[in-house]
């Protein structure tokens, strides 16, 4: 979800840059910076976003300026002055550096550069063109964006194709699971009571039963379905939140197959298969 675009305009001694860019969110942010003067840009700024992206942190810039504005007379804000040298004569009474002339004209707001007022017809074209360059600047934003994914995809299939081999070997491992209990069980209970009467039925009923409790089928199958919607996903854009969303799904049955893994090598695919999927679910971060 990363991307920066720009857009340049100028119209009626007016000159302006746009500038957006975006990086990873789960919900879509829009922040503004604009021109003073300029109040509607901000909501046109938004809907037009909006319009283009579903995710992300995004920020638009505008700065305008009118070259012509900048030989007006200065004029200073008495009021502003008078505060900050309220403030920086206290100040001095506590042994501060007293204020510089220079130093005062400098701060924010003391000096001002009258407006020459468009009118309204003015200020309404001007701000229309604007909002063609915010248009384009946001166009290029997305292209940013889609060249980034058309990048970030093949990435994102080598993970799903590596989850699916890894369900696949899990599937083979757990065709061992049910032997391997009863084995273990009828060890144990040799051990323990090798003179039980019934012990060879006793064995066969809970070693059946702790291998109802073991079977990953299950889990197994949901991995494999998870592994079909992700494709399906990638193919249906935008899909960022429902990926973000089956990347939990994928962990948890990825959390229940080592749970009640009953052999070591189920064990080494399952926490592998756990490591794979916090992979991809980094790069889902990215995912519009």
């Amino acid at each position: 979800m990363t991307g920066f675009g720009r857009a340049d305009g100028a119209l009626d001694g007016w000159s302006w840059s746009v500038e957006a860019r975006s990086v990873n969110g789960r919900n879509l942010e829009v922040r503004f910076r604009g021109p003073p003067g300029f109040d509607a840009l901000e909501r046109l700024a938004k809907t037009s976003a909006q319009a283009r992206l579903s995710r992300g942190q995004v920020t638009i810039g505008v700065q305008a300026k009118r070259p012509d504005a900048a030989t007006g007379a200065l004029k200073i804000n008495q009021a502003v002055l008078d505060r900050y040298l309220e403030l920086a004569n206290a100040l001095a009474e506590e042994g501060a550096t007293p204020p510089s002339a220079d130093g005062l004209l400098g701060l924010r707001g003391v000096l001002e550069v009258p407006d020459e007022d468009d009118d309204a017809e003015a200020r309404a074209a001007i701000e229309a063109a604007i909002a063609l360059s915010l248009d384009q600047a946001l166009d290029a934003l997305k292209l940013s964006r889609e060249r980034e994914g058309s990048q970030l995809r093949p990435v994102i299939v080598d993970f799903i194709d590596r989850i699916e081999a890894m369900v696949a070997v899990a599937e083979a491992e757990a065709g061992a699971q049910t032997l391997a209990i009863r084995e273990r069980f009828t060890r144990r209970m040799t051990e323990l009571a090798p003179d039980a009467p019934g012990l060879e039925d006793r064995i066969f009923l809970e070693a059946a039963a702790l291998a109802t409790k073991a079977d990953v089928r299950e889990e197994l199958d949901r991995l494999t379905a998870h592994v079909a919607s992700a494709r399906t996903l990638l193919d249906q854009p935008p899909s960022g939140r429902k990926l973000d969303f089956l990347m939990q799904e994928f962990m948890r049955e990825a959390n229940t197959l080592c749970s009640k893994s009953a052999t070591t090598p189920l064990t080494a695919v399952g926490l592998d298969l756990k490591a794979v999927i916090e992979q991809l679910r980094e790069q889902v971060q990215n995912v519009e």
